[in-house]
């Protein structure tokens, strides 16, 4: 059986407090309440983007169909604007004004027809402008939150992280001068029993798996030297017998 002072069996839990604190500090970290926001946030804008560059892309087409629309009303009306030149300089035969002043009547026709067009078009553009206005404020609006719930997120964790930076300092000084091999056995326990590798011996029960010890078992540890590291037969834990709590009547 191993041994080390009583001393420092003692003081190991001030170690394993420490330890079992970490462990919390660090579990708040990746679970901050601002991590689940964030999460829930970029779910959000991810559904938004899809929308965003839907009517982004809308909005780019009906631009250049309004340009060739633009375009197409724009040639027509020049078009009619020599025509009617022509026409006006009187420098025409008689046969060419009549073709003129039929071409002049298609020409009208034709430019209402695609005025009608470029008006449809502008109509249509200036609809999804204001949806696409809307979704981009949304947009906005999300990313702004975004980026609160990280300011929100960041500070948590400089917060914890403090704790931790001090934490450190002061685990360092509780395991200072501790027996070597029960520093060593304790870690190695920890590893396997998720962080916890001492526990008080409080009556016939072991505080780290809550588990009463039998009578045979609590006969063994009360007849233990001081100085004999004793060990929990359900969870292999270092058992620290503490001064002021019974391990033999108590186990009763």
């Amino acid at each position: 059986m191993a041994t080390a002072p009583p001393e420092d069996q003692r003081r190991l839990l001030e170690v394993q407090a420490l330890d079992t604190r970490a462990q919390q500090l660090a579990h708040q970290r990746k679970t901050l309440p601002a991590l689940t926001t964030l999460t829930e946030l970029d779910g959000r804008i991810a559904d938004l983007r899809a929308s965003l560059v839907e009517s982004r892309t809308r909005v780019a087409d009906l631009k250049r169909e309004l340009t060739k629309a633009e375009s197409d009303v724009e040639q027509v009306r020049n078009r009619a604007e020599r025509d009617q030149q022509r026409l006006d300089s009187g420098g025409v035969s008689a046969k060419d004004a009549v073709a003129l002043t039929d071409e002049l009547g298609s020409l009208a026709t034709r430019q209402a027809a695609l005025e009608e067009i470029e008006l449809g078009v502008m109509e249509r553009l200036e609809a999804h402008e204001d949806a696409l206005a809307k979704v981009e404020a949304a947009n906005g609006e999300l990313v702004a939150e975004k980026t609160r719930v990280e300011a929100e997120r960041d500070a948590g964790w400089a917060q914890i992280d403090a704790q931790v930076q001090a934490m450190v300092s002061e685990r360092a000084k509780a395991a200072d001068g501790l027996d070597t091999a029960l520093v060593t056995l304790y870690e190695k326990i920890r590893t396997q029993r998720g962080g916890t590798g001492a526990a008080v011996l409080n009556g016939n029960r072991c505080e780290g798996c809550r588990m009463n010890l039998p009578p045979g078992d609590l006969a063994n540890i009360k007849n233990a030297a001081p100085d004999a590291v004793v060990r929990c037969e359900e969870c292999s834990r270092i058992l620290v017998r503490v001064s002021g709590v019974k391990t033999g009547a108590a186990a009763g």
